[in-house]
């Protein structure tokens, strides 16, 4: 069967966005019509996991429209890649060498090792909350 475009308008009703196509007029008895919509929706960050479109089919010969509830499962992905470096990348402290416990000074806690990462978010989705554990070994 052949493809058509539908004349569809969008619209705000009741503060809500509201697309409204005409589907056949008239639409023969026995009729079939698949619609096949792209609808771009933002701002899904707060929606769950599931998003639901309420349709609705309206006809001047029926009395009461036909409702239709479609729920879209929302799944966000991003590609989060971690980068880092230690400096010094390695260090040996001395078979000889004891932690002072209580010591404010700095020597007495082994050596300065500075840890620089950098966290990459290939998306393509944003990430927000996110945290880095970092477990220090001890012995």
């Amino acid at each position: 069967q052949g493809q058509e475009k539908l004349s569809c308008n969008p619209r705000k009703e009741n503060g809500s966005h509201v697309v409204i196509c005409e589907l056949g007029n008239p639409m023969k008895a026995g009729a079939q019509i698949t619609v096949d919509m792209e609808l771009s929706v933002s701002g899904l960050e707060d929606m769950g996991d599931a998003i639901t479109f309420q349709l609705q089919l309206r006809s001047k010969n029926s009395p009461s429209p036909a409702n239709v509830s479609v729920m879209v499962p929302v799944e966000a992905q991003a590609a989060m890649e971690l980068r880092g470096n230690s400096l010094p990348a390695t260090m040996v402290l001395p078979m000889s060498w004891h932690r002072v416990e209580g010591s404010r000074r700095l020597e007495d806690h082994g050596i300065k090792v500075e840890h620089v990462y950098q966290l990459h978010n290939k998306g393509p989705s944003t990430v927000s909350g996110v945290t880095l554990r970092l477990a220090v070994p001890r012995q």
